[in-house]
Order: structure tokens, then C-alpha cells, then sequence
């Protein structure tokens, strides 16, 4: 059994000497992003309720109490995951003009890539990978998530398209589902191979033909 304050602390029921139930606190935030790196780093198959543990500093008693067994401390993880990390970038980028806010949510994606030296790759597409072919549940949370993103590139595109900036050699929808399989690629390529001219080259294509025969901002 657990509660939630309003700073996001948790309460997990921790039994004393004495039989009676006391609870112990810990921040829920913090407490994700260490199941987030577990689950991460080693993926959910090889991620032991022992690793959440050592990793989240937390007995197991107080990890299902609070979050339940290990696949619902693996869907609260990747739920974390995802607002901290993709619909945070789809917020900054969508400050942006549309085709600079599509090539800087790139710029992002391959600068991580680069940086990744654990090759951990993306935690999404880990699970779309490992998790979601065998689960219908994930695998309606990965596709979700995976439409979010495509959403983002369909409404700059067609920003974009609207004031001149984007191409209209196609539809904007073909081009958003263009950018969610690049970007997918492109995750799934540095987990193997991390070389910047790769994944630049996998990606200049098509922003240029994002660019081609749209207008220039003075025209």
C-alpha cells in the first residue's frame, strides 16, 4: 500500500520490530529514474527485481508496495522516461519554426546517439524492439507514444508547408511518416554503429527534401 504527497514523495508501508507498519518516504521522481536506468541499460528481460534494488536504493518490499511487480515498475519507468525526455524535446522543438524545430529535434537525437557511449539507444525504441512484439499492452503504449511523435512532425510540416518554409513535393503526412521511420532508424543503427557520418547521412536526405522548393523567409 503506498500515498503520494503533493511533492511527489512516496510512502511505502515498512514493517518495524515490533510488527507494527511504518511508512518510509522516498521521492517517486527519483526513484523512476534509477528503475529507468536499470531498465535501460539492460533491458526488461535482464533487469532482476534485485537490480531495481541496488539501483533505486529501495527494498523490494517498498518497490512493489509502491509500484507494483516488476512490469508495472517497468510501464511507471518508461511512462517516466518518455515526459521526461521525448515530450519534453517535442515541447522545446515546437517553440521553434517549423523546419528548425524538426532539424534541431534531430540534432538532438543525433548528438545522443553520438554521446551514448553505453549504446543504450533509445528507451522507446528498445521497447518497440524487445517488449512490445510479446505484449499488447506495451505494444499499444509504444505505438501511442510513437504517433506523438509523428503528430509533432505532421503539424510543423504542415506549418511549414502553409508559410513556405517546408516543401510540398509531397504530403505532409508522407513526410511526417518519413521522419518517424528515419528517426527510428537512426536509433536503432547507433546502438551498432555511432559514426556521425552515418546517421548525418541517414538523415540529410530528407531535410533536403524538406527544403526543396520551399521558399526562402524573403522571398
Amino acid at each position: 500500500m503506498h500515498t503520494a504527497d503533493a511533492c511527489g514523495k512516496v510512502q511505502a508501508e515498512q514493517w518495524g520490530g515490533d510488527g507494527m507498519a511504518r511508512p518510509r518516504e522516498f521521492d517517486e521522481g527519483t526513484v523512476l529514474d534509477a528503475a529507468v536506468l536499470c531498465f535501460w541499460t539492460n533491458g526488461y528481460d535482464a533487469t532482476s527485481v534485485k537490480d531495481l534494488v541496488a539501483g533505486t536504493g529501495i527494498t523490494a518490499a517498498s518497490l512493489y508496495n509502491a509500484f507494483g511487480d516488476k512490469r508495472s515498475i517497468y510501464q511507471k519507468a518508461l511512462d517516466h522516461y518518455v515526459e521526461g525526455s521525448i515530450a519534453d524535446r517535442i515541447r522545446r522543438c515546437e517553440e521553434l519554426p517549423p523546419l528548425a524545430g524538426i532539424e534541431a529535434f534531430f540534432e538532438e537525437i543525433v548528438r545522443r546517439s553520438l554521446s551514448d557511449r553505453a549504446r543504450k539507444g533509445c528507451m522507446l525504441v528498445n521497447a518497440a524492439l524487445d517488449v512490445a512484439p510479446h505484449d499488447p499492452d506495451f505494444r499499444k503504449v509504444v505505438a501511442e507514444v510513437l504517433l506523438r511523435i509523428e503528430a509533432f512532425f505532421l503539424r510543423r510540416i504542415e506549418i511549414g508547408q502553409s508559410d513556405g518554409t517546408i516543401s510540398m513535393a509531397l504530403p505532409a503526412s508522407s513526410l511526417a511518416h518519413n521522419l518517424l521511420g528515419v528517426l527510428m532508424g537512426i536509433r536503432v543503427l547507433a546502438r551498432v554503429r555511432p559514426e556521425r557520418g552515418l546517421l548525418e547521412g541517414v538523415l540529410a536526405p530528407t531535410l533536403t527534401l524538406l527544403r526543396c522548393g520551399a521558399l526562402s523567409p524573403q522571398t
